[in-house]
């Protein structure tokens, strides 16, 4: 009878989301992709490799790993924290060596973050289906263990602890530190330390690798470490992208861009994938997982490289960013849509019965950048709870505050569809009218006399024909991603709110 073995290993999203920089993101990334393919290198020489595919492309490999064979849970660990303590090493040798002047006392720490960084989740069965089960349900008796970090700020030891030579050292105790002097010293390694990456000798970095008011703790480090290709090379890591620049999104000066720069990011995720494995055969999951590594590769490669760039793609989920280095024309929002709305064509080339749901982010270029992929996350999960299949796209501004719309893709290009009084596309005639309506309650319905035919009307004006369509009861529930469970005013109210959304975002999208 046959074994099977399922694997994948845990904080992912967290790991990525907690990143200042798109270098942090891309470093968060390529680590990722390391360590399960170190995984599934050990994995090779004992089992048959049934998902992902590729295994000899690192980059965009899954965490989800699908094996025809025994391979124990201790292998698994031992795998992992091995390649994973090797990349903690290689990193912290590199700065020692390269600064060779300062005494260090930061080796614990260090060898914390290798043992309590991962949580590492292992199933088996005499089935694919029983593996995978079985992974998840011992996914629900997590027992990961923490490490109790010592002290009473995060700049003294803990998650997000500064790292510099004396982090860790015996005699940083709170009651007797001197707080001005540790803060001269910090300052001091840091600027060695960006001089020495960006290899300016006694002169003051540019602070393109390592701003020179960033103090990062020993994960944030490392990420932007592994970005180096000395480092990357030395353990066997995918290297960094050629002709990488990190996202300019300070204001402009001079030009009309003096708010400074908005950034688009999408996060993608397939629909119901686990479902959809468990009822395919061993030959159709390695073909499924083929298609869609491929897939992921091909949408890295092509993406264009004047509008942005593709993070990851680890075959059915990918994140990517459109953004303008500082060299670049300031990208529109008018041209990040007119991409999105690309994106379906796009992924129907994997050839794979499953659809895609997104969240895409506009975001000011105050927003920081954990805050955005945050938002990111919420709009896909947004996009999946009303229905799947859609895109929701949220515009947040630099207050924090945000707007968002949900939309099939098969009904996004009601964007294009758009026209004002004179005929022409000027958002602002419809934006100012719906302002003024909402502001007289115009659209403010009750549970006794709940209509939303005057929303409908006023849609009609701006969308010629398009606002009778929802009086069908089945096209409405497909647009606007109602439940069946809800009451009519529910469904009134949901829909009054899709085309004051779509109004709202439209209108930003068009600026």
């Amino acid at each position: 009878m046959s074994q099977y073995t399922a694997i994948t290993f845990a904080p992912v999203q967290g790991f990525i989301e907690k990143s200042r920089k798109l270098r942090d993101l891309y470093g968060a990334s390529l680590i990722l992709s390391y360590l399960s393919q170190q995984i599934v290198k050990e994995a090779e020489k004992t089992t048959k490799v049934i998902s992902p595919a590729l295994p000899n492309v690192q980059k965009g490999m899954p965490n989800r790993i699908l094996l025809q064979g025994e391979f124990t849970e201790s292998q698994v660990i031992d795998a992992m924290l091995s390649a994973w303590k090797n990349l903690l090493h290689e990193c912290r040798c590199w700065i020692e060596r390269k600064l060779p002047q300062y005494e260090y006392h930061w080796e614990r720490e260090w060898r914390n973050w290798g043992n309590y960084t991962w949580e590492i989740f292992w199933g088996t069965g005499t089935s694919v289906t029983a593996a995978m089960q079985d992974l998840e349900n011992r996914k629900l008796s997590r027992g990961w263990t923490a490490i109790n970090w010592i002290g009473e700020s995060s700049s003294l030891t803990g998650t997000d602890a500064i790292a510099w030579y004396k982090l860790g050292a015996e005699d940083r105790n709170p009651n007797n530190r001197k707080w001005r002097g540790e803060k001269n010293q910090i300052d001091d390694f840091y600027l060695d330390l960006a001089a020495v990456i960006e290899r300016t000798g006694e002169n003051v970095p540019e602070g393109k690798f390592l701003a020179l008011n960033e103090r990062l703790s020993i994960p944030e480090l490392v990420k932007r470490l592994v970005t180096l290709p000395e480092i990357a090379r030395k353990i066997g890591m995918t290297t960094l992208d050629k002709g990488f620049k990190d996202i300019y999104r300070r204001p402009e000066e001079i030009t009309e861009q003096a708010k400074g720069r908005w950034t688009g990011w999408f996060m993608g995720d397939g629909d119901k994938v686990g479902d959809h494995l468990k009822q395919l055969s061993e030959t159709e999951i390695i073909n499924f997982s083929h298609a869609m590594r491929q897939w992921g590769e091909d949408f890295s490669k092509t993406f264009p490289t004047d509008l942005g760039r593709v993070i990851y793609a680890g075959g059915d989920d990918f994140l990517g960013v459109i953004y303008s280095d500082k060299d670049k024309v300031v990208i529109q929002p008018k041209s990040a849509f007119e991409w999105l709305m690309t994106l379906p064509k796009k992924w129907q080339e994997h050839g794979e019965k499953i659809t895609l749901s997104v969240g895409f982010v506009w975001a000011g270029h105050s927003v920081p950048q954990r805050d955005v992929l945050q938002h990111c996350r919420e709009a896909e999960k947004v996009a999946k709870s009303l229905g799947r299949n859609r895109v929701t796209i949220r515009v947040v501004f630099n207050s924090g505050q945000y707007i968002q719309w949900t939309c099939p893709w098969d009904y996004l290009d009601i964007l294009t569809k758009y026209q004002d009084r004179e005929g022409n596309s000027n958002w602002s005639h419809i934006y100012s009218d719906l302002a003024q309506l909402e502001a007289r309650r115009a659209f403010q319905i009750n549970k006794e006399t709940f209509d939303e035919k005057f929303a409908l009307l006023f849609f009609d004006i701006y969308f010629p024909g398009e606002g009778k369509k929802f009086r069908d009861y089945n096209f409405n529930k497909h647009v606007v991603g109602f439940s069946d469970d809800d009451n009519n005013y529910e469904r009134a109210l949901a829909t009054i709110d899709w085309i004051s959304d779509l109004i709202k975002v439209g209108w930003q999208l068009s600026n």
